[in-house]
């Protein structure tokens, strides 16, 4: 069985026409997705990953915003900590 490239690894490829061929790239498509649906950390990188992406370019169009968006985050996060060690002391 030759793998074409552009075919995702959990797709079955057409024109498989020996059954048994076909059920063991049925449960290989099947293994991949498995694997692709509970690697929660590999998930978790792509989803950064896309998220740096996003920031960087939003930063690039408009480094104001963005500027802005940093120190309102800061802010938010600041304001959490001191809330949360405020209520902890008391």
């Amino acid at each position: 069985m030759s793998t074409d490239p552009l075919l995702p690894r959990t797709a079955v490829p057409l024109g498989i026409t020996d059954p048994v061929e076909k059920a063991r790239a049925e449960l290989k498509a099947a293994l991949f997705a498995i694997e692709e649906k509970s690697n929660v950390p590999k998930r978790i990188t792509r989803a950064t990953d896309r998220g740096v992406t996003r920031a960087r370019a939003f930063a690039r169009r408009s480094p104001g915003a963005a500027a802005a968006a940093a120190a309102g985050v800061a802010l938010a996060v600041g304001a959490a900590v001191w809330g949360v060690v405020r209520l902890y002391t008391r």
